[in-house]
């Protein structure tokens, strides 16, 4: 059976708030109080949006500003239930977490660390009683085991508005052992600590790493079931991964890693002409040679033999691999000027950082998993142009539908990647066609977020899932409670076709549609109709779409051709937000 979801969701509104109050809690950080009648329940051009809800410790909130200063021009556009992030030049976002929530005072409270030199904290050091500011959000609030013996919390000063948050709210009563690094002996705070809490401020500069790792090995670590959340910089909370994961062994459910900021380092004028005297690519366009070199290593094992057993020589790291010599002697340099090794001599190979990275699973799947096939599948993009054809097909010699429907780790990640999927399917939802609905069939990798969906909506029709082999085998992990679903296919009221398109041929998309006609007269095509204008791949949305099917993304006039093939008409589309919508089918 599908373990405990990890996090609850919730409706995303777009929020006007101004300043009510600031407030200096240290030399260091700096308080708005924020309020407004968009906290509350409101109506908005006709659309009714529930009350503001961050429950979470951890929540965050997407702070909504502009580099021109004209910030309604940034505004993304709110759907009856959802976000649409349409293209804004001069956007800017940033997230941040509720120090507190006072629903009974309509105020919300945030804190910006002072000295810093991004928007948010320029606003707030300019932020006076009436100026407004916008926000989104929370998506989502992470659910923390219900079973723990204590909890670790782990940041630097960013992290201090979560961390003082799950102090006051409690919302594990247990023992709560705290880490926070500081620039400045000012920084630290007065903390709502309780009998057996413990708490460390350790001195170090922002972005340490080194300083962050040394001080998360020196907790104790207590008896029992526990859980470790950190928050920090990005690349220092590297090391701290590793630790946990590969030296302590926490399981996954029992760790939560996130990078609040990353820091970026200024290159001086002689490095960065240096790279560029070394690069052969053409001025703006960069080498794929990084890329392979890493995706090389990883297939080896590389980047794991040696987070495994630092200070390993060449010769040994060969031997434990079972790869010549010569072989290794021509990685590694190569490893080595792209930071994902540390040839330290006499000390032997270690982690450079890009090599740490590496070790987050989500990483590695940029370079091992079915993006990157996908990535290496444009190497045949001029002949599929040519023949009007998919890359994909030309590269592997199948589709990509016949591809993962035999290969269960290449489904799974299609699975995987449909989980964002939940917090965009309220408008489904909520829409009337499921008034009445008795029985639901569902099909694609979206079908376990559809489930989710249905299940957080309170929608309880009977559920069957249209898939066979190797997706129903994933799809049975992925379901919450799979033994009340039907795995077989048959009538239905509504059939919904969950990202099924999106790695089906137009011929492909065809049959299946076809085959759906079979067992009932609505079908809902949940697909990404446009790219997502707050992603910075946007411009690569098509290509992407079209390496995989031979398709460009498939917008509201390319389904309904394929509809009417296979005997349907459409009858309306259901914006979702992110580029994804509903579109509902009616047997022609």
């Amino acid at each position: 059976m599908a373990g405990r979801r990890a996090y609850t969701t919730h409706p995303l509104v777009l929020r006007r708030v101004t300043v009510r109050r600031v407030e200096e809690v240290t030399p260091r950080m700096r308080r708005v109080v924020l309020g407004g009648a968009d906290l509350a329940a409101f109506t908005r051009d006709g659309i009714d949006h529930p009350g503001f809800a961050a429950p979470g410790f951890d929540d965050h909130i997407k702070l909504i500003m502009a580099a021109d200063g004209d910030v309604r021009a940034a505004l993304p556009a709110q759907l009856p239930h959802g976000i649409e992030w349409t293209p804004a030049e001069h956007r800017l976002t940033r997230d941040y977490t509720p120090r507190r929530v006072d629903l009974d005072a309509g105020e919300l409270h945030l804190d910006f660390v002072v000295h810093g030199d991004g928007p948010a904290e320029s606003w707030s050091a300019a932020a006076r009683e009436g100026d407004e500011l916008w926000f989104v959000g929370p998506k989502s609030s992470l659910r923390l085991p219900e079973r723990l013996d204590w909890i670790q919390l782990v940041g630097d000063e960013t992290a201090l508005p979560a961390i003082g948050r799950f102090l006051d709210e409690r919302p594990l009563d247990v023992p709560a052992h705290v880490l926070v690094t500081v620039s400045d002996d000012v920084a630290r705070q007065e903390l709502a600590l309780r009998d057996g809490d413990s708490v460390t401020w350790v001195l170090a500069e922002p972005g340490d790493a080194a300083a962050l790792e040394s001080a998360v090995r020196a907790l104790p670590v207590p008896p029992g079931e526990g859980y470790v959340w950190a928050a920090a910089e990005s690349r220092a909370l590297l090391p701290v991964r590793r630790y946990l994961q590969r030296e302590r062994k926490l399981p996954k459910d029992r760790v939560n890693i996130t990078g609040y900021w990353h820091h970026e380092e200024p290159a001086a004028p002689e490095a960065a002409a240096d790279a560029g005297a070394a690069t052969a690519a053409p001025a703006g366009i960069p080498s794929p040679l990084p890329w392979l070199v890493a995706r090389a290593a990883l297939q080896l094992g590389v980047v794991d033999a040696v987070a495994d057993t630092p200070g390993l020589s060449a010769d040994a790291l060969a031997a434990r691999l079972g790869v010549p010599g010569p072989g290794i002697a021509v990685q590694l340099p190569l490893l080595s000027a792209y930071d994902v090794v540390v040839d330290a001599d006499a000390g032997g190979l270690r982690l450079g950082a890009a090599g740490e990275e590496l070790l987050d699973d989500h990483e590695r799947e940029e370079y091992t998993g079915h993006e990157a096939e996908l990535l290496l599948a444009l190497a045949h993009l001029a002949p599929a142009l040519r023949d009007g054809t998919s890359p994909w097909r030309l590269a592997s010699g199948a589709t990509l539908h016949d591809t993962v429907a035999h290969d269960a780790e290449r489904y799974g990640e299609l699975v995987e990647e449909c989980e964002q999927l939940v917090f965009l399917l309220t408008g489904l939802t909520a829409d009337p066609l499921w008034d009445g609905v008795g029985t639901c069939l569902l099909t694609g990798p979206g079908s376990a977020s559809m489930v989710a969906a249905l299940d957080d909506a309170g929608r309880r029709p009977r559920l069957r899932i249209a898939e066979e082999g190797v997706p129903t085998e994933v799809l049975r992990g992925h379901v919450p409670a799979p033994d009340r679903i039907d795995w077989t296919a048959g009538p239905a009221d509504v059939a919904v076709a969950a990202k099924a398109l999106a790695y089906r041929t137009d011929e492909e998309a065809v049959r299946l549609l076809a085959r759906l006609a079979e067992w009932t007269g609505t079908a809902v095509l949940v697909e990404a109709s446009r790219p997502d204008g707050l992603s910075p791949h946007a411009a690569e949305a098509a290509l992407h779409a079209f390496t995989a099917t031979g398709s460009p993304l498939r917008d509201s006039a390319a389904l309904a051709v394929l509809a009417e093939r296979s005997g349907w008409r459409v009858e309306r589309t259901v914006a979702l937000g992110w580029g994804a919508e509903a579109t509902v089918l009616r047997r022609a």
